[in-house]
């Protein structure tokens, strides 16, 4: 076996199928996408050549980049909503009363498609007869925002169903890493007389940090290309207050037909991914490892 796997053509041969799946589904595309954001097009006709024109005009679009500020601003949010799932993990990983039952609660949002839950939010935020305005009313709030069509709350009311979507996803991973520190660690501390938060501080949080420092990327990664439950809710109104990135990408290649443009938007996301990428992960990075 070991002369066989030894073999540079065996191996190639193994990750052939891979490879070719990853240039099908991933490589071409985004070199496409590079292509077209060179062309005026309109996703139909023929294409023109226009060189860097729309990356330039890109650049300087006022949209474009109040889209990215909302796309990092929602990074920044799902990056601080971590520790708030990583608190939620650390209660379900200890023996307290009625942690069984969260176990099966937390994961519910991940069983929900992202339509589903636009849906279900957009009536708990509906003006009139939303159960968070009837909430409201009924603690003497007269007038309640209507949350979707405010200008200045609608980003922040459409992070809530993001953080509330994805919530299972994060605390899944930080169960699970949990769970893998050796029980001996915890039992020798509690004989030391450590508190349940001292354990919590001291033990379980930096055995854990390698893991949080992986979700930070997903997390950052993750909101600069998301998009169907915006679209769906706000459409990215109103007047682009919760446009995105991918959002304003979709609008301006598919409901404006020009796809050159929209090509070259989504061509500039995929870059800026890649900038967040690598700064997030050098400013994560730590060459220590806790060994137990």
């Amino acid at each position: 076996m070991n002369k066989v796997m030894s073999n540079k053509w065996i191996i190639f041969l193994y990750t052939l199928p891979a490879i070719l799946l990853i240039a099908v589904l991933i490589l071409i595309p985004l070199f496409l996408s590079g292509y077209f954001g060179l062309m005026k097009w309109d996703g139909i006709g023929a294409m023109e050549f226009i060189g860097l024109d729309n990356y330039i005009v890109a650049l300087q679009d006022a949209k474009f980049w109040q889209s990215a500020k909302h796309s990092f601003l929602l990074a920044i949010f799902s990056g601080l909503s971590l520790i708030g799932y990583l608190a939620v993990a650390l209660i379900l990983a200890s023996k307290l009363k009625g942690t069984n039952l969260l176990r099966k609660i937390y994961l519910i949002p991940m069983l929900l498609s992202s339509v589903a839950i636009a849906q279900l939010w957009i009536k708990v935020y509906n003006p009139s007869n939303g159960m968070l305005n009837s909430i409201l009313m009924s603690l003497g709030v007269d007038n309640p925002p209507a949350w979707l069509a405010d200008n200045d709350l609608v980003l922040f009311a459409i992070f809530v169903p993001i953080i509330w979507q994805y919530a299972g996803f994060y605390i899944l991973i930080y169960y699970a890493a949990l769970k893998n520190i050796p029980e001996s660690l915890i039992e020798a501390a509690k004989i030391d007389g450590a508190s349940p938060l001292q354990i919590a501080m001291k033990i379980k949080i930096p055995l854990v940090m390698n893991v949080f420092k992986v979700t930070i990327v997903l997390s950052f990664v993750g909101s600069l290309k998301y998009f169907d439950l915006i679209y769906v809710m706000t459409g990215g109104g109103p007047n682009g207050a919760s446009e995105v990135m991918a959002s304003y990408m979709y609008k301006l290649a598919f409901s404006s037909y020009d796809f050159g443009y929209g090509s070259a938007i989504g061509f500039l996301l995929l870059i800026i991914t890649l900038i967040v990428t690598i700064v997030v992960r050098r400013a994560t990075a730590n060459n220590e490892e806790i060994q137990y």
